[in-house]
């Protein structure tokens, strides 16, 4: 299971609901706060890279919320990055945009790309061809620019979820 709990095998009638509480953490003055603050400190890190499962790594590079923690002075290695409700109490959020946080972070960056290409000449008309010439190949980033995908991907979805004008 991944750190923000989420799983694809859920069939959670209550989905809804877990929705509208990750979108009022979000849009709330503690998790605009929150924001404001992540915002500032990704913007002031040396190195524009995040690390994926874990708020601290033994190398020293930092998720998301690390990041935060770091600029609050938190002590992360105190805690435990699996533990959604002492992890909102330590950067005072709600659970369910520490575990919304984590989700992105870990699972959302683009890790590779999908490219189309043209074949020149005869092709099978039956499976798996059926006659196309155009196919499609998965080209892997390399593992060197992750973290900074990651980076981008975390900073523009602080971004677009802070809300302009409120609680400044």
């Amino acid at each position: 299971m991944s750190r923000s709990g989420y799983s694809y095998e859920d069939d959670d009638p209550a989905g809804g609901l877990w929705r509208g509480a990750v979108r009022r953490a979000i849009r709330g003055k503690r998790g605009q706060a929150a924001l404001r603050e992540l915002l500032k400190a990704m913007d002031t890190m040396p190195k524009k890279a995040l690390a994926a499962k874990s708020l601290v790594t033994e190398d020293g590079e930092f998720c998301t919320l690390g990041v935060l923690g770091v600029a609050r002075g938190l002590n992360l290695g105190q805690i435990d990055p699996y533990d959604w409700d002492a992890v909102a109490a330590a950067f005072n959020i709600a659970p369910a945009m520490a575990r919304e946080i984590f989700y992105e972070n870990d699972e959302c960056a683009k890790y590779c790309e999908w490219v189309q290409f043209e074949l020149c000449g005869p092709v099978r008309p039956g499976y798996p061809d059926f006659g196309r010439h155009t196919r499609y190949v998965r080209v892997d980033f390399p593992a060197e620019s992750l973290g900074y995908r990651r980076w981008l991907h975390m900073h523009q979805w602080v971004e677009s979820n802070l809300k302009k004008g409120l609680f400044e």
